[in-house]
């Protein structure tokens, strides 16, 4: 009687472990969420280095400080597309989607913003999607300034839907998914070489520094969010991109920002 008592303790123990790593199996499929934070830039070894072209990154020393860059292997079809009349002079902001303007989650929330169904494995499943607070007046702005890209490491099916309702104004000229990310260490890496513009006049908005890894001299790091309604983070914002978008490069800006 003791051993089926503790047989029946173990079939529920591994019931349980399944059931919760199938969960998280789904949930990290769909978003972008769980991911490693802790990567490193790309070794500076180009010939002994067994990244394709595009993963290949290395340091080029200035000074007492190495700036990590792409080397450069151009592909030979970038990921936007020619630039609009109406954007020419403008810089291109490359912007995160999870954590960054809204959080998505399986689970009920009951001040939800949107709920977006998403079929995975062919069963229907409804996405909780909270706004971050003053994502509606920063993107408007974003879209005066500047290009706007919609970046995301997440699938296309659970976040082009969920951009479609974000985005009422058609701020994003353009959106990239996981697919036109670069796996690097176990990471969706946002390669910005391989958008097609000048890089001294991209910036990238994304709370995951694994994101922007091949190019950090060229990010706004922003605080992950997930439901704090008192937030002020992208409002905080407007007023240095303003400043921003006069620039005719963005780097020295941008390392003043990081030495705050």
């Amino acid at each position: 009687m003791f051993v089926l008592l503790l047989t029946r303790v173990y079939v529920c123990a591994v019931t349980d472990a399944l059931k919760k790593q199938r969960n998280r199996s789904i949930f990290s499929s769909l978003f972008c969420c769980f991911r490693s934070y802790n990567v490193e830039p790309p070794t500076s070894n180009n010939n002994t280095s067994p990244l394709p072209p595009l993963e290949e990154n290395g340091g080029v020393q200035k000074g007492d400080q190495t700036r990590v860059i792409a080397i450069p292997h151009p592909p030979t079809k970038y990921l936007l597309p020619e630039l609009k009349a109406s954007d020419y002079g403008k810089k291109c902001v490359v912007i995160d989607l999870d954590e960054t303007l809204v959080h998505s989650s399986f689970k009920p929330i009951n001040n939800a913003d949107f709920i977006v169904p998403v079929e995975i494995d062919g069963t229907i499943h409804q996405v909780y999607v909270l706004k971050r607070p003053h994502v509606d007046e920063f993107l408007q702005k974003m879209g005066d300034l500047f290009e706007c890209v919609l970046f995301t490491a997440s699938l296309a099916k659970y976040a082009d839907p969920v951009a479609d309702l974000l985005d009422r104004w058609g701020v994003f000229k353009a959106r990239l998914f996981r697919e036109s990310c670069v796996f690097h260490r176990g990471n969706y890496v946002k390669d910005l070489s391989r958008l097609g513009r000048e890089l001294s006049k991209v910036i990238i908005i994304d709370n995951s520094p694994a994101s922007y890894i091949f190019h950090p001299e060229n990010a706004v790091p922003v605080q992950s969010w997930f439901d704090d309604m008192t937030d002020t983070e992208l409002l905080d914002l407007i007023p240095f991109f303003e400043g921003l978008s006069n620039e005719e490069n963005v780097y020295n800006m941008l390392q003043r920002l990081c030495n705050r």
